[in-house]
């Protein structure tokens, strides 16, 4: 498929099923699998076709990685071994681009939550609210919420 004839079919978020979006979410910890920025630091997860599908890459779960959007906007159409020697290089922070590729290929070999996805969409009512829920509960837990306070 041409890039012209995927933006000419593209349906936004809709090209795949919440639930499943939402596992993939969280199989990835919530956190882009390039640079690991997640939910708490505030970020926009997408997904990223690992082999994109211009280049014969498919929207299966073994191929579709969480991303943050820097991150999705950066890899463009780019062999993912490329993108991720930049990033290790832009991240500077002694992680090594052999580290970033083991994390991506452990998140692809995970099974999918797709039970735990299906509950958090009906307690909540799209997969959006459902991040939206687990960045306030992380942050909460962070914070240390409860209501008697810290416990020693």
């Amino acid at each position: 498929m041409t890039r012209s004839q995927r933006e000419a079919n593209w349906q936004g978020m809709n090209w795949i099923r919440q639930e499943k979006r939402l596992a993939i979410y969280m199989r990835d910890g919530l956190a882009c699998a390039y640079c690991s920025e997640g939910v708490e630091e505030g970020v926009r997860l997408t997904l990223d076709h690992v082999i994109p599908v211009e280049k014969g890459g498919s929207n299966n779960s073994d191929n579709l990685i969480t991303c943050c959007d820097r991150c999705n906007g950066a890899k463009g159409e780019r062999h993912v071994a490329e993108f991720i020697r930049a990033t290790a290089a832009y991240l500077n922070h002694e992680v090594r681009a052999i580290d970033i590729q083991c994390h991506v290929l452990d998140c692809l070999a995970r099974l999918l939550p797709l039970d735990q996805a299906k509950v958090q969409i009906a307690k909540r009512g799209s997969a959006a609210k459902a991040v939206r829920a687990m960045r306030r509960y992380n942050e909460c837990e962070d914070a240390d919420c409860s209501p008697a306070g810290p416990v020693d």
